[in-house]
């Protein structure tokens, strides 16, 4: 009788022990290791595989923003938001006679002529002459930038921005930018101008 009890108090004891051995865990989660034969010994090694720390995200180049493209160029919608709210410049005398805007060399067959209303959004206008050749009678300049292509001929090239109006407050105010034929960005310049008069931008082409 007492081999019997002893006999099931092992069995028991046995169990309990069992019981208490947990699988083990882990929370690895790096690179996996793979199992290669070693040249020397003959037993299986671990080794770490080999994982490309280059961030795509850093290999690609961030993409240079195109007027083409975004005619907004470099405005956020906020900016355009701040920009109707800005009142146009006090005006004066000086805005009444005709502004150059200087001079610009390219060799391309023509250039592109971007122009916005950058102070008070009020509903300026212009009119575009090319050579003495009427090439928009009627432009509304905007928050955003309009594009107008103009084509080059041999030396010297006149572009013309006529104020048809002051729009509901201030000068005829704009800012201008021209690319070039591959998009290289030539001139920015601004005019402030009152009715009638004209700022002037020659382009030369060699």
């Amino acid at each position: 009788m007492k081999i019997k009890l002893l006999f099931i108090s092992f069995f028991c004891f046995g169990l309990a022990a069992q019981a208490q051995i947990e699988i083990p865990r882990t929370t690895n989660t790096g690179p996996i290791l793979k199992a290669e034969e070693s040249n020397s010994t003959g037993f299986p090694i671990l080794k770490r595989e080999e994982t490309n720390t280059d961030s795509k995200y850093l290999k690609d180049k961030p993409k240079p923003i195109d007027l083409r493209e975004n005619p907004n160029g470099l405005m956020t919608e906020a900016d355009v938001i701040k920009k109707k709210w800005e009142k146009d410049k006090e005006i004066r005398e000086e805005y009444r006679s005709d502004q150059s805007l200087g001079n610009v060399v390219t060799k391309g067959r023509f250039v592109e002529v971007y122009c916005r209303d950058h102070q008070y959004i009020d509903g300026d206008k212009v009119k575009i002459f090319v050579n003495g050749q009427l090439v928009a009678a009627s432009v509304t300049l905007h928050a955003g930038f309009q594009p107008i292509l103009v084509n080059l001929q041999d030396g010297f090239n006149s572009i013309q921005f006529v104020a048809l109006n002051q729009g509901s407050s201030g000068p005829n105010t704009a800012e201008l930018r021209v690319l070039s034929e591959k998009g290289e960005q030539l001139a920015k310049k601004e005019w402030n101008l009152l009715t009638g008069a004209t700022a002037e931008l020659i382009v030369v082409k060699n």
